[in-house]
């Protein structure tokens, strides 16, 4: 029997001129995308001409779908009028029962008895994780019983503490790549510190932690102690009163801190964001609004390591330690970083092999065609089947064998058709659709992995969008015909704006650089993602699509989003910095799980050291080539993953063996020609189900 990749049944994850550097740095033209309900998109103009739908609200409409919440909706501390936040980092604070931390990088915050902790994560590596836990380094209790999100945008979130009456006490302002957590009190109050804080002789008011000073920034400026109690435990706080907190930086030049605290004292009103694509790259820029009387050098940011290749920044204010690595500290208005482009594609050319490895092919399609089974009825598996069999499809139409090719056509052409059929799910219960609306997504009515908790939403769907790019690639009816309810699951993982119905870019973290695959992120280590690569060939199946409709303003965008995940799937799961000091100590080349707080050598499914690499590059699709680069981390990749030397044919007898020959072949024509030699006689319970052999050998056969 073909071994399933299988998961948790539940909780899975499973400035104009800036804006000018950031479009010179990596040649793109720069659209700008209202990343929620509560914000609006400034700045940022396009240099060329781009299509309405990029950056704007989906022209899709949810009521085409029967309403249904597949799976109770849990919990919600959610202000009215907000789209549910499912997939986000912040997703803890949220949903479930009681709030959960968060890691807004650098820092770690958690909703406490009274009010909030705040946290600098120390950072420790075993030999299979990097941790780095909530833990409240300073605590500040107003008297709050209850915590509800007020707003939310591209990076920041506002949480308001309200007493036993329901009556607000205060926000809490949480950015993502800010080391400064902000509180602004709604009325007069004395809020208690776990920390004694003190004047210092440079004017800073500060509290030592562990040996690492943390300033507290007064309402005015850098200066606190207008507001500390003469305890040094206290905060006197007027009605709008804001206090911000700031752990100091590691390797900090002279003079750092109080540069940092000066800037911290101008509050962050929220977040945008600008991305664009080229040929070439791909851009993203995330504007730090701070308010028309900011100072010039805007606020404080940290960047992460794919984000070194950034314009914007004014860096060497120190470092901080975290579980993603080393981060610069930086004072910004807007953080701008490229990344490279991944041309889209959905077709292996194998115009170019000698007439034997045809014939040989050809002979392999015909097997795979009479192999088939029927597909499965769920999102996951189902979806994945219909990937697969566009692959075939593409290899026995070039091929020209005719007698797989046409019924093979015809039965993807059917099948799609039915899990489009908007009002499917009225009169059977899979292989259909419905809308959620308490949480606001579609669901297939036949979950998978917790889909219907909106785990994994971009996994799934990502494949039906690659199979339908594939097979409507030239069949403009089948496209219409498919597009009401395939735009609608395109909308539910990457509406370029919100709407009431949908949220923009659900799973996608623009600062992070990447996705989140839990919905409700039941999780004290925040949200996660596991399958890096499934994330990518969701972006490629959403480029694919959109240029099957010949929509070039989603197609934009899906080639922003296909750059941006491949370059963050290879800083944080296959080719992160082993030499950075903050992972001392961790002892695998890969990480297979990425979360807020911490980072894995483990899966949802498996303890096989092959699933760990397996399930980060599977599926091999024709894009699997921006995993190329570096054929030595390649090969030093495979030797933890296999079960022997790379030279043995035995060694590839392991879960995703195929996806890992394919996989080997990124290092070169030898080591795709020695991967071939070993695909012919690979078992076939090797074959991953959302493959075939046909497909193996053909990747192998046009990279040897």
């Amino acid at each position: 029997m073909t071994p399933r990749r299988g998961r948790l049944p539940v909780g899975r994850a499973a400035g104009a001129a800036a804006l000018a550097g950031a479009l010179a740095l990596g040649g793109c033209s720069l659209f700008t995308s209202d990343a929620t309900p509560v914000a609006e998109a400034t700045g940022g103009t396009s240099a060329a001409p781009v299509a309405d739908r990029t950056g704007t609200a989906p022209d899709v409409d949810p009521a085409i779908l029967p309403e249904e919440s597949v799976a109770a909706a849990p919990a919600m501390r959610l202000a009215d009028g907000l789209v549910p936040p499912t997939n986000r980092w912040f997703s803890g604070l949220v949903f479930g029962d009681a709030p959960l931390p968060v890691f807004p990088v650098p820092l770690a915050v958690g909703v406490a008895d009274g009010g909030f902790g705040v946290g600098l994560p120390d950072v420790q590596a075993t030999e299979t994780s990097v941790l780095g836990p909530y833990v409240a380094q300073v605590g500040v209790d107003v008297g709050a019983t209850a915590s509800r999100v007020t707003a939310y945008d591209t990076a920041s979130v506002t949480l308001e503490l309200s007493d036993d009456a329901g009556d607000a006490l205060g926000t809490v302002s949480l950015v993502e790549g800010s080391p400064v957590l902000r509180y602004t009190a709604a009325t007069g109050q004395t809020a208690a510190l776990t920390r004694s804080f003190a004047v210092g002789p440079d004017g800073l008011v500060t509290a030592d932690v562990e040996g690492r000073p943390w300033v507290l920034v007064g309402p005015g400026g850098p200066d606190g102690a207008s507001v500390l109690g003469d305890d040094g435990r206290s905060l006197d706080l007027a009605a709008g009163d804001t206090v911000a907190f700031l752990p100091a930086p590691d390797d900090a030049p002279e003079g750092a801190l109080r540069t940092l605290a000066e800037a911290a004292s101008t509050p962050v009103t929220g977040t945008t964001l600008a991305y664009g694509a080229t040929a070439d790259a791909v851009t993203t820029a995330i504007t730090y609004a701070t308010g028309e009387d900011a100072p010039g050098d805007g606020t404080v940011v940290v960047r992460m390591p794919h984000q070194r290749q950034s314009e914007g920044a004014t860096c060497g204010l120190g470092t901080y330690a975290t579980v993603h690595g080393t981060v610069d500290v930086c004072t910004a208005s807007t953080l701008a970083w490229s990344s490279p482009a991944v041309e889209p594609d959905g077709t292996l050319d194998v115009s170019g092999l000698d007439e034997d490895e045809k014939a040989e092919l050809a002979d392999q399609v015909r097997a795979d065609g009479a192999a088939r089974e029927p597909l499965p009825s769920d999102t996951y598996f189902g979806g994945k089947s219909l990937a697969r069999d566009a692959n075939l499809l593409s290899l026995a139409e070039q091929l020209g064998v005719d007698d797989v090719a046409q019924p093979l056509r015809e039965e993807l052409a059917a099948a799609l058709r039915e899990w489009a059929e908007p009002d499917g799910c009225t009169v059977r219960d899979a292989r259909c659709f419905v809308y959620d609306p308490a949480v606001r997504g579609v669901v297939g009515r036949t979950a998978s992995f917790g889909s219907d908790e909106f785990n994994d939403h971009h996994f799934h769907y990502g494949y039906f969008l690659y199979a339908a790019g594939v097979v409507a690639a030239d069949d403009p009816g089948l496209a219409a015909d498919l597009a009401p309810v395939l735009d609608l699951l395109a909308a539910d993982v990457a509406a370029g704006a919100a709407t009431d119905d949908l949220p923009a870019l659900r799973v996608f973290d623009a600062y992070a650089g990447h996705s989140w695959a839990s919905g409700f992120s039941p999780f004290a280590d925040g949200n996660n993602q596991e399958s890096a690569s499934e994330a990518v060939s969701a972006w490629n199946g959403l480029a694919l699509w959109a240029r099957a409709t010949g929509d070039e303003g989603l197609e934009a965008q899906a080639r922003w989003l296909l750059g941006a995940e491949a370059a963050s799937a290879r800083a944080y799961w296959t080719d992160f910095d082993t030499a950075d000091p903050a992972l001392d100590g961790f002892s695998h080349s890969v990480t297979s799980l990425v979360w807020g707080g911490k980072r894995d050598w483990a899966t949802w499914f498996s303890p096989e050291p092959s699933a760990m690499l397996g399930i980060l590059v599977l599926p091999a699709q024709p894009v699997a080539d921006y995993l190329a680069g570096d054929p030595g981390r390649i090969r030093a990749n495979l030797d933890e993953a296999l079960a022997g030397p790379r030279d043995e044919a035995a060694s590839w007898d392991v879960l995703f063996g195929d996806q890992l020959l394919m996989y080997a072949a990124l290092a070169g024509p030898d080591d795709a020609a020695a991967a071939l030699d070993v695909a012919r006689s690979l078992p076939d319970e090797r074959i991953d189900d959302g493959s075939t052999r046909s497909w193996l050998l053909a990747f192998l056969m046009t990279r040897a």
